[in-house]
């Protein structure tokens, strides 16, 4: 390549340091420790140099997003909100929650009208295409309050699994929160990672026990935490990792085909 020409490589350890994975100093000593992976293979050398656009890093196992271009933000999305950012009837939709980013955002996946919780925005298609999909099986986890006591022994029908109309279904997980016997009512949290139509929901009235109130907690390595409905932040340093490294690996699973568009259903 003649003199000054840039082929748009650049040293490991600024590209690592750039993407705010540690210092350079720090980046340097990860990868003398062989704590850093490109495309598959352990890279020690410190002249080593990468294309940021194409190349995938993982330090420790968890992927490095160079792309600062990329924007990813938790949502608490409030009941009475519809999971799109233009809604034909008028109802509030996701614009009121993105004003404060430039980028133009869009959810990953759905939370129903009177669904609330943890939905996810962003500008990466690729990662939301990934994650919103169905058959990529995302772990999410809701708490539910449903009418009538929730017995230990409803909890291991679902976990068992239940037929509905569309085909059998179980939790992964689940464990009841509170009984509220003078109020009728149960508290459940359960943890699936079916992305159909209106799930968690549609199992409880399977089993008896129809949904009053429904939040989701956490999308695969994301959790709510403290954030009250309405706000949203960015994801941190950690999260964003461990978001892209869940994306990647599902996309190499090879039983999965080709993904278009934001799919997802709604809880």
């Amino acid at each position: 390549m003649p003199a000054g020409q840039d082929d748009g490589r650049v040293r490991l350890q600024k590209a690592l340091a750039n993407a705010g994975v540690a210092s350079r100093r720090v980046c340097e000593q990860y990868i003398t420790e062989g704590r850093v992976e490109v495309n598959g293979k352990i890279v020690r050398e410190l002249g080593s140099r990468i294309d940021p656009t194409c190349d995938r890093v993982y330090v420790d196992g968890t992927a490095v997003q160079f792309d600062q271009s990329m924007r990813y933000v938790i949502l608490n999305k409030p009941t009475g909100v519809v999971s799109t950012m233009k809604d034909e009837h008028g109802r509030r939709d996701l614009r009121e929650f993105t004003r404060e980013w430039s980028e133009r955002l869009y959810n990953v996946g759905r939370l129903d009208y009177e669904t609330s919780g943890l939905l996810v925005l962003t500008n990466d298609g690729e990662l939301a295409n990934i994650l919103a999909h169905p058959s990529y099986g995302v772990e999410k986890t809701y708490i539910a309050k449903v009418k009538g006591r929730v017995t230990a022994q409803t909890l291991q029908k679902l976990l068992r699994g239940i037929e509905l109309e569309d085909g059998p279904i179980k939790i992964d997980s689940g464990k009841i929160l509170a009984d509220q016997p003078g109020h009728g009512a149960s508290l459940v949290e359960v943890t699936l990672h079916s992305g159909r139509n209106r799930i968690v929901r549609r199992m409880f009235d399977a089993v008896g026990h129809p949904v009053t109130e429904l939040v989701r907690r956490s999308f695969g390595p994301l959790h709510l935490g403290s954030l009250r409905a309405g706000e949203s932040r960015e994801v941190t340093q950690d999260e964003l990792g461990k978001l892209l490294t869940l994306a990647r690996r599902a996309a190499k699973r090879p039983e999965q085909g080709a993904v278009t568009g934001t799919q997802g259903g709604d809880a």
